[in-house]
């Protein structure tokens, strides 16, 4: 493989032809995922002068219009609590998100769109839908389907593994020992 193909490739040109297969998969859904997240971020930043941080989390509060407690929206954004406050923070002040107070628990702040905030994400969502359109347009929609089912499976197995679960099978000794 040439210079410019392994520079081109990115994370996938670690792998060489004698590595195992697991690996060279890992390192090409890696390299696939960190494109389209570098594609999308640009297009939010470039668009929306937006994250992909703050995409993500309006589109949490898109899915709920009663609001999230902060500490449910720090655990669907997989990010610490107080990520979760500098976002909120940046947001209320933007004019896209709002604290209420929870009903159930005058203690707990929830936080939702605005109108604004809702307005500003539909749009961007929008967009996003056709971002991803099209840096998937070149793969066929029965391809689409059978690399979502082969990639749902691969999630239910990982999600399946209990905590701490070896990463990989347990191999034999040469005697038949584990």
């Amino acid at each position: 493989m040439s210079v410019d193909a392994r520079t081109e490739l990115g994370l996938e040109a670690r792998a060489q032809r004698d590595d195992h297969l697991d690996t060279r998969m890992w390192l090409r859904l890696l390299a696939c995922s960190t494109e389209i997240e570098q594609a999308i971020r640009q297009q939010l930043r470039k668009r929306f002068d937006t994250t992909l941080s703050r995409f993500d989390y309006m589109a949490q509060l898109q899915r709920h219009p009663q609001g999230m407690r902060m500490s449910e929206l720090s655990a669907c954004l997989m990010v610490t609590g107080g990520n979760v406050t500098g976002l909120t923070d940046q947001l209320v002040q933007d004019g896209s998100v709002e604290r209420v107070e929870d009903p159930s628990d005058r203690r707990v702040w929830r936080v939702r769109l605005t109108r604004d905030g809702r307005r500003r994400f539909e749009q961007m969502a929008a967009e996003h839908e056709g971002w991803l359109r099209g840096l998937f347009q070149a793969t066929p929609a029965a391809d689409k389907r059978a690399l979502f089912q082969l990639l749902g499976q691969l999630r239910q197995h990982l999600q399946a593994m209990p905590p701490g679960a070896p990463a990989s099978p347990r191999r034999s000794n040469a005697k038949g020992l584990s």
